[in-house]
C-alpha cells in the first residue's frame, strides 16, 4: 500500500513559530511531526510515500533527503495549493493502483497501522473509504461524525458552530481508487476533501477509531498540550 502525506500547509495559527519553519516540521520533543509519520508508516505496511510541499519547501526537502527512508519517498511540489482532494487527483498515477493511505503530516498520532489496514480489508463491499476517528476536546475545530450501529458514517459536520459531539474525523483515511474517479468527475483542479468529497460518501464510509493518541497541532495551545501528553 502507498501513502500520501500532506505537508504543504502554512500553519498560520501557529505563527510566529511557523514564520520560519513549515508546520510539518514543528518538533515534539525535538522530533518533527513528519518524522513521526515516516517512522509509523515505513518500513511497515506502506511501500512508498508521496509528500507534497508548498510553503518553505526547501526545509521539507532537506529533512526528507536526510532521512534513512528517503529512497521510499517521492516529493512533489505544488506551486498553487490544490486542496486535499486536488492533490489526490494531481497524483492519481502514483495512487490509483490500489487502496492508499492519506494523512495530514502536521497531526500527531499513534495507532496500529496493521489494525487500521485490517479494518479496511475487512470492510463491507460497498465501503470505499475508511476514516480514522478520535475523541476530541475541541469539537468546534473538527469535523464531527455521526455513525450508525455498524460504524458507518451517516452525517458529517465540518467545524459546525451548532452541532456538538466528540467523535471527530482525524483526517487519516484509507481510500479506494474509485474515489479518485469521483474526484476527477468534479472537473476542476482545486478540490476540498471535507466539503466536496466526504459528503458524497455518506453511507459508504466506515470508521476506525483511534483509542491510542491523536491531536491536530493546529494552534500554539494544542502544540503545548501535545508536548505535555505525548
Amino acid at each position: 500500500m502507498k501513502a500520501l502525506l500532506l505537508a504543504a500547509g502554512f500553519g498560520t495559527r501557529l505563527r510566529p513559530l511557523t514564520n520560519h519553519i513549515p508546520k510539518c516540521l514543528v518538533p515534539i520533543h525535538e522530533k518533527p511531526l513528519l518524522g513521526y509519520w515516516l517512522d509509523l508508516l515505513l518500513p511497515n505496511r506502506i511501500s512508498k510515500i508521496l509528500v507534497n510541499t508548498h510553503y518553505l519547501p526547501t526545509a521539507v526537502n532537506e529533512f526528507i533527503h536526510s532521512s534513512p527512508r528517503r529512497d521510499d519517498i517521492t516529493i512533489v511540489h505544488e506551486p498553487e495549493l490544490l486542496g486535499t482532494a486536488g492533490t489526490i487527483l494531481k497524483n492519481r498515477d502514483f495512487l490509483s493502483d490500489g487502496p492508499f493511505l492519506l494523512a495530514h503530516a502536521d497531526n500527531l498520532t499513534r495507532f496500529s497501522l496493521d489494525e487500521f489496514i485490517a479494518a479496511h480489508e475487512q470492510k463491507q463491499p460497498h465501503i470505499e473509504i475508511t476514516m480514522m476517528t478520535f475523541d476530541t476536546d475541541a469539537p468546534e475545530s473538527c469535523g464531527i461524525v455521526e455513525l450508525d450501529e455498524s460504524g458507518i458514517v451517516t452525517q458529517f459536520h465540518e467545524k459546525s458552530p451548532i452541532f456538538r459531539g466528540t467523535r471527530a474525523n482525524a483526517a487519516v483515511y484509507i481510500i479506494e481508487p474509485s474515489v479518485i474517479e469521483f474526484i476527477a468527475s468534479l472537473d476542476k483542479e482545486i478540490i476540498d476533501m471535507s466539503t466536496e468529497v466526504l459528503p458524497h460518501y455518506l453511507g459508504r464510509m466506515q470508521v476506525y477509531h483511534n483509542t491510542q493518541y491523536h491531536r491536530d497541532i493546529g494552534t500554539l495551545k494544542s502544540l503545548e498540550l501535545a508536548r505535555q501528553e505525548f
